[in-house]
């Protein structure tokens, strides 16, 4: 089956309404960091109360995403994506409300991390999708699972390239406030919409009973590193671009260069699908870092605007192909009951790698400019390599684990499907 023969079955498996609804379910967490940023600091003067409130909404969604996750892999995706989606909602519209009345700071700071807690993760739920409405596609699932990777991956970084831009977009033609509150329509509408899609139900273990094990192993450990440097580059490649752009007198076009990383991002991501099966993933997101590394250093270089901007819409390019090799792997080496935890808890190591990027590389950046702040980026892409170099036999041999044990799982079902009666 072709590339293009596999995009098109998981349209016609899952239906076009749920590709646009779990698409634009995303925008929300996508806009929900830039708004409050944007919401606060406009409303307060303070760009240090604006960052703090961001900051704290990133940080509360990164602990609570795991603990939704889990949640879901025990319950089905429904109840907690549809509680999530609601009390999002209410939450963002809260914080506009809480800013505009004036509260304070401390009140500002509580209510946008609260916010956060409950912000759910579409793109790394509707991973989790994927294999239970491809079973019964036999020989064809896993080029299908694959192929619903890439495009997961594309997606999540072009919702992280429009969402921003719409926050922007809202911001000049209404207000900040009106972002957030754009933000807390699509949640409600969307989210929701995710959440009672029929996919959701098949996400429920007692649908179809899986085995359980143990999340957290030494493997687990290396794809959550390897997370953490990802979201590290794109908080020090955020920041070198803000310091540019403040010096240039343009400081909105920052927002502009960090959209080229996730446009060349997600065009990578959908080409991703058209490698042969026969390279694995471990090889894969060697090669993804390996580019990481070598396409990062010339940003080291630029000093303009327009030379980050093409240097970071090539570097995009590596940036889909090494996550989707990461969630991939996970999907595959995780207990198959666990999967969404572990797909929130990546998700999760992304948004404290952007944390802890952007915050070495803002202080870097205050003592010797955007070159430092770039420095941090090649500093991830470094980690990458290290990361993906040293740990490719560990991974290798956990892929090939779980394949013979899926393999011995899917002989035992079909063994008790042939002893049952009629």
């Amino acid at each position: 089956m072709t590339p293009l023969a596999s995009y098109r079955r998981l349209l016609e498996i899952a239906g076009p309404a749920y590709v646009v609804v779990a698409f634009l379910g995303r925008l929300p967490l996508a806009m929900s960091q830039l708004g409050t940023l944007l919401l606060v600091s406009t409303a307060t003067g303070s760009y240090g109360l604006g960052g703090l409130s961001a900051g704290a909404l990133a940080v509360a969604n990164a602990a609570g995403a795991p603990v939704a996750g889990a949640v879901a892999d025990r319950t089905g995706q429904r109840p907690v994506v549809l509680a999530q989606s609601l009390a999002g909602a209410v939450g963002l519209a809260a914080l506009v409300a809480v800013v505009q009345a004036g509260a304070a700071d401390a009140l500002v700071v509580l209510t946008a991390a609260l916010t956060g807690l409950v912000l759910p993760q579409v793109g790394p739920l509707a991973r989790v999708r994927w294999r239970p409405l491809t079973r019964g596609t036999g020989p064809l699932q896993r080029r299908l699972v694959d192929a619903a990777f890439s495009y997961e991956g594309a997606a999540d970084e072009a919702s992280f390239a429009i969402g921003p831009a719409l926050v922007g977009l809202t911001v000049a033609l209404v207000s900040p406030g009106g972002a957030l509150l754009v933000a807390a329509g699509l949640l409600a509408v969307f989210g929701t919409a995710f959440a009672l899609d029929p996919s959701a139900a098949l996400t429920r273990r007692g649908s179809v009973p899986l085995p359980t094990g143990r999340l957290v192993t030494a493997v687990f450990v290396v794809l959550a590193l390897a997370q953490v440097s990802i979201g590290m580059l794109f908080g020090a490649t955020q920041t070198g671009a803000t310091v540019l752009a403040n010096d240039a007198g343009r400081p909105g076009a920052a927002g502009l260069v960090h959209a080229t990383l996730g446009v060349g991002s997600a065009v990578a991501g959908i080409a991703t699908a058209y490698l042969p099966a026969r390279i694995g993933h471990e090889r894969r997101s060697l090669v993804a870092a390996s580019a990481l590394l070598v396409l990062s250093l010339p940003l080291l270089l630029v000093d303009s605007l327009l030379g980050a901007t093409a240097t970071v819409l090539v570097l995009g390019c590596a940036v889909a192909p090494y996550m989707i090799g990461i969630f991939s792997l996970a999907e595959r080496v995780v207990p198959p009951a666990r999967v969404g935890a572990a797909m929130t808890t990546l998700a999760s190591a992304t948004g404290l790698g952007y944390a802890l990027g952007s915050s070495l590389a803002g202080r870097l950046a205050d003592a010797d400019g955007a070159t430092a702040a770039f420095g941090v980026t090649v500093g991830a892409s470094v980690l990458a390599v290290v990361l993906m170099t040293t740990q490719q036999g560990r991974l290798h041999r956990a892929v090939q684990t779980a394949l013979v044990t899926e393999q011995e799982r899917d002989q035992a079902a079909a063994a008790t499907s042939v002893r049952s009666p009629l």
